[in-house]
């Protein structure tokens, strides 16, 4: 079968030239596939924020000049900072940063009395006796040490320093800080002493030990050389002053880091040849993709082609995206992605990807086979089209209703003005919808966005989004960022009600996640679901550690198998279903 190229999707009138970007009535923006069915008659996701006691309003300073940085951020973080086994929230604020300019220049006054800062929410939840529970957040920002002040951008947790207790790396436009944990429910600013500060722009970061030597090392995603005195001056529709995009302006490099196990790191960005191709990335998601036991890194690049940088076992990568066929779109031509993820989509044991692009443009499904050589899937999948109406910031696998199957969220806003909105009287008009795609198990996504919740057909300009299992309940939530608007906590009211297995997977000598470690788990009936241990993935965010298997309608399973990062193969038996358990490496029974 010839495969559908962008061109005929274009020419099929699926899609209609508008405003300077591509979209559709109000019918298909809500959908982009042909309808499925509801997996429930109430919404799947309801938003809890507030009632969680989560009160935070972003605050992206605009105030009419059109400044690059404004609608990029921010990231958030799901992490339990305490270790007392419920994820915790890190939200990240932006400030007034425009030259000369005060808060009172502001379009949108920030909300609220208190410091424009990051903001540390303790998870406080409680478990009733009839196994309800009721969300509670509490903020520790201040008791917690932390002062994550300036226009943030992204946050990635990891236990750089092997004591059990996560830390915190926050990139922010102009710099970047490492927050070491101290244990106690503090953190303190190592940033200086570690050598691990950015300038520039950090996009994303992504933990990684891609040596193998059992400590983590730190990828640095850095976006575009923007300047404010070197604002460029670009117009949209009617010679109307708007955004301009990514060429306009040169990329920055990104860096690698080296873990030096001594609480200080090494710039190796040079060594590792990495630094040989920069295209201004702003997603990075780190697999073996290959399966040669190594890590690998994928970058996604805005306006240029994304990168594949293969592990050469010696310190060493290689780009090999153009060859390995996810580089560029199926005519050629580079998309503007921003948020990537990966995981093995349709249950073959291969690390697929998927990445985010803009209005019109459609997200990218590459098919790995297993030697990370990749199939364009994009169309065939019915992603393609579910995606062309949106510009998509933040996009993730999930398993929403647990059944073993993985499915696709994703949510964004606009990078320039939306002419319709514009016209509506809108000051900020970037806002669009979210969306909800089922797997339907045949390499195929249905649309499930209708019964996904009444958050989902909110006009708002979301970019960071992390996935985890707030409540502890067995499915998975959503934490998602909107700039220059609030927070929403949206919890899964469907998944729970199949059958599931959680698992933590901790080193044999550290109480840190094991963050690359594979694991299969080998159902009754033949089949196998495979998840990788992550924290990366999605736009700027950190995911839950935790490996979360839906087992649908049974609850039998044979065994589960992990390959460790360091190359040990392990088997575990009588594990029971719907409970968490944690899994230390050395435990199980050595197995191939």
């Amino acid at each position: 079968m010839r495969r559908l190229s962008r061109r005929d999707f274009i020419k099929t009138g699926s899609a209609l030239a508008f405003g300077g970007g591509l979209l559709v009535d109000a019918s298909r923006i809500r959908g982009g596939v042909s309808q499925g069915k509801n997996t429930s008659p109430g919404e799947i996701f309801t938003d809890r924020t507030r009632e969680a006691g989560i009160d935070f309003v972003h605050f992206n300073g605009v105030c009419g000049q059109h400044y690059y940085h404004e609608m990029m951020g921010p990231g958030v973080a799901l992490f339990d900072y305490d270790n007392d086994g419920d994820l915790d929230v890190l939200l990240l604020q932006g400030c007034m940063l425009a030259p000369g300019k005060t808060l009172a220049d502001a379009w949108f006054p920030p909300v609220g009395s208190g410091p424009l800062r990051g903001r540390l929410f303790r998870n406080d939840t409680v478990l009733h006796p009839d196994g309800t529970r009721t969300l509670k957040f509490t903020e520790v920002t201040e008791e917690s040490g932390l002062d994550a002040r300036g226009y943030g951008m992204a946050a990635a947790a990891g236990d750089f320093n092997n004591d059990g207790w996560v830390d915190l790396y926050v990139t922010y436009y102009g710099f970047s800080q490492l927050w070491r944990n101290n244990g106690n429910g503090t953190f303190t600013d190592v940033t200086r002493e570690s050598g691990t500060n950015v300038p520039g722009w950090g996009s994303s970061a992504s933990w990684v030990d891609f040596d193998r030597d059992g400590w983590l090392d730190l990828f640095v995603a850095n976006y575009i050389n923007f300047r404010f005195e070197d604002n460029k001056k670009c117009l949209g529709k009617n010679s109307v002053p708007d955004y301009c995009g990514p060429l306009s302006y040169d990329p920055l490099p990104n860096h690698l880091f080296r873990n030096r196990r001594d609480g200080t790191f090494e710039d190796v960005t040079a060594r590792s040849q990495i630094c040989r191709e920069f295209n201004g990335a702003l997603g990075i998601v780190c697999a073996d993709f290959d399966e040669d036991g190594w890590m690998d890194l994928y970058v996604a690049n805005d306006g240029r082609p994304k990168q594949l940088w293969m592990n050469q076992h010696d310190g060493t990568f290689k780009n090999v995206a153009m060859l390995a066929g996810c580089a560029v779109n199926t005519d050629g031509e580079p998309q503007s992605s921003m948020g990537v993820d990966a995981a093995d989509f349709n249950n073959d044991s291969h690390e697929d990807l998927l990445v985010a692009n803009l209005i019109g443009e459609y997200a990218d499904l590459y098919v790995n086979d297993g030697k990370a050589m990749f199939d364009d899937r994009s169309f065939d999948s019915g992603l393609a089209k579910a995606t062309s109406p949106y510009t998509i910031f933040s996009i993730g696998f999930l398993d929403y209703d647990n059944d073993g199957w993985l499915d696709v969220f994703f949510a964004g806003g606009a990078v320039i003005d939306l002419e319709a909105r514009k016209l509506a009287g809108d000051r900020y008009p970037l806002g669009l919808p979210k969306g909800l795609l089922h797997n339907t198990r045949d390499g195929r996504f249905e649309d499930a966005t209708s019964g996904a919740g009444q958050t989902f057909p909110l006009l708002e300009v979301s970019r960071g989004v992390a996935f985890g299992d707030i409540d502890n309940d067995g499915d998975t939530d959503i934490l998602l960022a909107n700039n220059n608007g609030p927070t929403r906590l949206l919890v899964n009211n469907l998944g729970h009600r199949k059958h599931w297995l959680g698992l933590r997977m901790i080193g044999e000598k550290v109480n840190r996640d094991m963050l690359g470690t594979r694991v299969a788990v080998f159902r009754a009936n033949g089949s196998t679901i495979w998840r990788r241990v992550r924290t990366d993935g999605a736009y700027a965010s950190t995911n839950d550690p935790r490996l979360l298997f839906g087992l649908g309608d049974s609850p039998e399973f044979s065994k589960v198998r992990a390959y460790w990062v360091s190359g040990r193969v392990e088997e575990w038996t009588g594990l029971a279903p719907n409970k968490y358990a944690t899994l230390r490496e050395g435990s199980g029974k050595p197995a191939i």
